[in-house]
């Protein structure tokens, strides 16, 4: 019942069924009472930043419920379905233009395929694309498109360091 009812007053996204029950009170109260990322129309953490929310597919999941993040999505971003996302992850579809630091580029969006995991504090730069079952090691930097499946990048700047076998869907996904 009280989900149904988070659902109708934040919206669709604050149907959390996979989360406890508090997590998705309190973020409703942040968000919905104390207008924190008021905007986000699914559950974020407290301490994470989402821009431009309304031209982000979230997926399946919630991306910007760990702490810490930043998601710009004025460029756009397409979250795939069960992509996670560590603490500290930056997901950054929008730069500077180098010779004038008011202005911004145009990019194409960010796509982050099916099964992916981003680890804590990796980067994702504009315009990126990660291909089905890619796993970001922690801290890596991802300034070039990986549109192939089944790979774990680190570094920085990121590359391929192992080949997986494919994605295991579980019932819990």
């Amino acid at each position: 019942m009280i989900r149904w009812l988070l659902s109708k007053l934040g919206g669709e996204g604050f149907k959390g069924d996979y989360l406890p029950l508090v997590k998705i009170v309190q973020c409703f109260i942040r968000q919905k009472v104390l207008f924190t990322n008021f905007g986000v129309p699914w559950p974020v953490d407290k301490t994470t930043r989402v821009i431009a929310p309304h031209k982000i597919n979230r997926g399946t999941r919630y991306p910007g419920l760990s702490m810490g993040c930043h998601i710009d999505g004025r460029n756009g971003i397409e979250f795939g379905a069960n992509v996670w996302i560590g603490p500290r992850v930056s997901v950054i579809s929008m730069n500077h233009d180098p010779n004038d630091y008011h202005n911004f580029l145009s990019s194409e969006p960010i796509k982050i395929g099916d099964n992916c995991w981003l680890g804590a504090n990796t980067v994702i730069l504009p315009g990126i694309e990660l291909g089905e079952h890619t796993i970001v090691a922690a801290g890596a930097v991802v300034t070039k498109s990986f549109p192939n499946k089944n790979q774990v990048l680190a570094g920085v700047p990121a590359r391929i360091v192992k080949q997986l076998g494919n994605y295991r869907e579980s019932a819990s996904t």
